[in-house]
């Protein structure tokens, strides 16, 4: 083969090697345990309407995401799609350009303001990703030990500590919930009963614009009655952990599980069997309006350094699908799609509780969007918070005054 014969083919493989990557987008995820979904469900039935763009799913372990997603993108080696974090850590991609705008994309519009707050710059002008799912607050409850002692599902505060009570006098223990860990005192349950107290995002977005502080009533009110639930309480509570907590209620041994849709998964595999349900937060007075924290967890945006952003920009469009957001759903027990299509939703539990969104307003997580910004210790002040109010340690006002210096540094 002479020299060019040799360079002519050379040039024909490297176009025939371009040629081959067009049309092909690799995504960039910290979901491992989604491989097999993505690779099984979601990108075949995306190729049912879009036969000619090739998909890989190519997940990092959740502990080595962000670094290496950062190396890669630095490097220009990332993949075309990037599965978005909330809050501050896809910001600061966006901000360093490597998350492109998609506030004209056709899909955005199927997506409410609080699904999209996750991913979006402070002014609200620019959205970089594409909500996916969210994860909903609530209580679970097991049907069986409701039937055997004649309780039904609390609506109201006094409704919910008069199911206790009765709770109280039988063999089961009426809350599975441990202070050991920490997390769940805040996470599961300060920000799953306090919307209702400081209504939602009209209380969240105070406390951002320095409106309110936590030691304000709406904001102590949550502690208040986070201080009544030891009474409640399994034995040595103190030390109980998180997966002991899921055990108890899993067991049959707890009668309410406060913890978040996330939790589904485990029940249906860990509890099979048990008979169970989900109930709201319930509100102060009946009548009431009701808030639940919809918390936004899972976007995915587009890598400016793509070479295929048009076929990226029609798969973003079909994560915005009412297809998608029946699939991902379903398949994916108590991760909600963000759209505002209506689905079916086949797990009972979890048709539960994505009912509350026609019901109550939507809102976050309180503290998720610019209150954590430089200050790293606000979440841990949280924790020690809510575990010093379950544990009778200090009162509900003096743990709010804690958390609020954290904030006024």
């Amino acid at each position: 083969m002479t020299f060019k014969t040799q360079l002519a083919s050379a040039i024909m493989l490297g176009l025939m090697g371009l040629s081959a990557q067009a049309g092909e987008l690799t995504i960039e995820s910290w979901r491992v345990d989604d491989k097999a979904l993505w690779e099984e469900h979601i990108i075949p039935t995306f190729n049912k309407t879009h036969p000619d763009i090739k998909i890989k799913f190519a997940p990092t372990a959740p502990t080595e995401y962000n670094a290496s997603l950062n190396t890669r993108l630095s490097g220009g080696t990332a993949g075309d799609l990037i599965t978005c974090r909330p809050f501050d850590i896809s910001l600061e991609l966006f901000t360093k350009g490597q998350l492109t705008d998609l506030s004209q994309l056709e899909g955005i519009k199927n997506f409410s303001d609080v699904a999209k707050s996750a991913w979006q710059t402070d002014d609200g002008k620019a959205t970089f990703c594409m909500p996916m799912a969210s994860v909903i607050h609530g209580f679970f409850y097991n049907q069986d030990i409701f039937k055997e002692l004649e309780l039904a599902v609390p609506n109201t505060e006094e409704e919910f500590f008069a199911v206790l009570e009765k709770l109280k006098g039988s063999k089961y223990t009426p809350i599975a919930l441990g202070t050991n860990d920490g997390w769940e005192t805040h996470q599961t349950v300060y920000t799953n009963i306090g919307p209702n107290y400081w209504k939602g995002e009209e209380g969240r977005k105070q406390l951002v614009e320095k409106k309110a502080k936590l030691t304000d009533p709406q904001f102590v009110a949550p502690y208040t009655q986070m201080a009544k639930w030891s009474a409640y309480m399994g034995n040595g509570y103190q030390s109980q952990t998180y997966g002991d907590s899921q055990n108890l209620f899993a067991l049959g041994r707890a009668a309410i599980y406060p913890g978040g849709s996330w939790d589904i998964a485990y029940f249906n595999t860990n509890a099979e069997g048990m008979k169970y349900g989900a109930f709201k937060p319930p509100v102060a007075k009946a009548g009431d309006k009701c808030y639940i924290s919809d918390h936004t967890d899972i976007g995915m945006g587009i890598n400016p350094a793509s070479k295929n952003v048009k076929e990226a920009e029609a798969f973003l469009n079909w994560l915005a699908s009412a297809e998608f957001a029946e699939l991902y759903t379903n398949k994916v027990s108590g991760f909600f799609s963000l759209s505002n299509h209506s689905i079916n939703v086949t797990d009972p539990v979890a048709a539960e509780m994505v009912s509350w969104r026609k019901q109550c307003d939507s809102t976050i997580r309180l503290n998720a969007q610019v209150l954590n910004r430089g200050k790293d210790d606000l979440e841990t002040a949280f924790w020690n918070a809510g575990q010093a109010v379950v544990n009778v340690t200090a009162k509900p006002e003096e743990a709010a005054a804690k958390v609020q210096a954290i904030l006024d540094k």
